[in-house]
């Protein structure tokens, strides 16, 4: 890891300082057959082509260690570029990956990053939108990162009473939908089998971010769990008087969460299959808060 780290350091200070010879020593320009702005974007691809191998070695190899190390690695990597194109270049790459990132949790060293390096105007974006729409990912999900503790809602049942999620002293499952989203229907049709051999209680909060009624009373009629460890809670906010948008990251749907009977987050972005993964450490940590009590 540290060898690797190394030498992805080393490659940055010579693209830098090949970078630096080059433009100092580069000879009048002559008319170019094709656009100049052609020419440079194919002269910076070639340029960062053996920067951008390396750093896809150097994500995979980073994918076991925990966040802080991942977040001091790459730190270490944007500021060890010596020149600030270079730097650009490989603070958006480390971004870029972790923003899109299929690994659970890694998201929040793409906000690290933003927050250290772009958001700080210490290594610009790359234009104008680019900067606001990782503005907005930064601020829709700051909040739910895993590990951290989930914010408390205030939502509506079917009746219009509140009822404030997630659960405290159970696992709780939030599940955010919209009737009308495919993929909300393909995850609904899942999810009960996937949550049919659970053997602890939990609570499963379905809440619909629609504000259609009829749709929401037909999909409470059609959406059954049977399991008697869960309590399924059906809730919406029409008004978003809760901003739940914001808080828990539903900028589309589904959008899934576990909480661990502290309110703590241990799963994010799930779907039905790794829901069930996360589920089997939602309830070890269940069996143990529930004989820490029983001591008390």
């Amino acid at each position: 890891m540290k060898r690797l780290a190394f030498i992805l350091a080393l490659t940055l200070l010579l693209a830098s300082c090949a970078g630096a010879r080059k433009a100092a020593s580069a000879p009048a320009a002559e008319p170019a057959e094709e656009p100049v702005e052609a020419q440079a974007e194919a002269s910076e691809e070639d340029k960062y082509a053996p920067l951008d191998s390396l750093l896809a070695r150097y994500y995979l190899a980073l994918e076991q260690e925990d966040i802080p190390t991942k977040i001091q690695e790459v730190d270490f990597l944007i500021s060890s570029s010596r020149d600030s194109l270079t730097r650009q270049h490989v603070a958006l790459a480390i971004y870029d990956h972790y923003v899109d990132s299929r690994v659970m949790g890694e998201e929040e060293v793409a906000i690290h990053v933003y927050d250290r390096w772009f958001a700080s105007g210490e290594v610009p974006m790359r234009g104008e939108f680019d900067r606001m729409a990782a503005d907005i990912f930064a601020e829709f999900n700051r909040h739910t990162l895993l590990g951290a503790e989930a914010p408390v809602l205030t939502l509506y049942d079917p009746e219009g009473r509140k009822v404030s999620l997630p659960s405290t002293g159970r696992t709780s499952i939030l599940y955010f939908y919209d009737t009308s989203c495919s993929k909300c229907k393909i995850e609904a049709g899942l999810l009960p089998g996937a949550l049919r051999h659970i053997d602890f209680d939990l609570d499963f909060y379905a809440v619909y971010s629609g504000s259609n009624a009829e749709s929401w009373a037909a999909f409470r009629d059609s959406f059954l769990l049977d399991n008697p460890h869960i309590r399924l809670i059906h809730l919406w906010d029409p008004e978003l008087e809760s901003d739940y948008l914001r808080m828990y990251g539903v900028m589309s749907t589904p959008r899934i969460y576990v909480t661990e009977p502290g309110g703590v987050i241990i799963g994010r972005r799930l779907e039905a299959d790794s829901l069930v993964e996360v589920l089997k450490y939602a309830g070890a940590i269940q069996a143990v808060y529930q004989k820490n009590n029983q001591n008390q």
